[in-house]
């Protein structure tokens, strides 16, 4: 159970004031994943040690139970005891891409539909539905603004990372299925490196068409989940070739 009334937690940290722009306060759905991942390391480290496994397993079992959103066919943002955070954001998306999974296939296939369906654009993946009465599709105006729109619809290109993998994964990573990912996923992320800071990926952008970048042009994280999922799973070095040839 995480943190208390009035702290920003996790990635989604912007507050201005006492105002804490995404309350997370609970059991948000990555730290899980997260966490249920570390047991099963740690599993495999101890050589099958019973504790390791049997809190893995418990784990999972309550994650199943408390995590999966019957009606949205996704999971909740934040349990926090009988509350549930239904906010579809991107968080959810590591709950199918580490490697190490609490979803039956079936669910995670739907998870990753959902998160195609309503967060997906060329540069990654928005931080909030656009169907919620919150979101903020551009990230613009004072820092008042900005900040509110931070997690809130701004589209975060590092996001796209654990987006192929998890996509990647739910289609069992057939070659037709590289090939796609390659054409749909990494092609306007190479062609960004282009755009803002050049021979790099920009923090955020916009949540709407043409999805403007923003934030810092040269973001380490967005440079770095691109260079990881270009090497080996989508295999895109005949892209990267041809770009470098035109970076300075």
């Amino acid at each position: 159970l995480a943190g208390e009334a009035g702290t920003q937690l996790t990635w989604m940290d912007a507050k201005i004031g006492d105002w804490v722009v995404t309350p997370r306060q609970g059991k948000p759905v990555e730290i899980q994943a997260l966490w249920y991942n570390a047991l099963r390391v740690m599993e495999t480290l101890a050589r099958g040690e019973s504790r390791y496994t049997e809190m893995a397993e418990r784990a999972k079992s309550s994650f199943e139970r408390l995590f999966w959103n019957e009606e949205a066919q996704c999971l909740y943002d934040v349990v926090d005891g009988g509350d549930k955070d239904g906010s579809v954001r991107p968080n959810q998306i590591f709950a199918v891409s580490l490697a190490h999974t609490m979803l039956p296939p079936q669910r995670a296939r739907a998870v990753v539909a959902a998160v195609e369906r309503e967060l997906l654009t060329p540069y990654g993946l928005r931080s909030l539905s656009p169907r919620d009465p919150r979101y903020r599709p551009r990230y613009e105006g004072d820092g008042l603004s900005r900040d509110g729109a931070y997690h809130q619809g701004t589209v975060w290109p590092w996001l796209a990372g654990p987006f192929v993998e998890a996509w990647l994964r739910v289609r069992g990573r057939t070659p037709e299925a590289r090939t796609e990912a390659r054409e749909r996923f990494v092609a306007p992320l190479l062609a960004h490196l282009d755009q803002a800071g050049l021979g790099h990926v920009s923090e955020i952008a916009d949540g709407v068409w043409p999805h403007t970048p923003k934030g810092c042009p040269f973001q380490a994280w967005s440079v770095g989940e691109l260079l990881r999922i270009i090497s080996p799973e989508v295999d895109a070095a005949k892209i990267v070739g041809r770009r470098r040839k035109r970076l300075p």
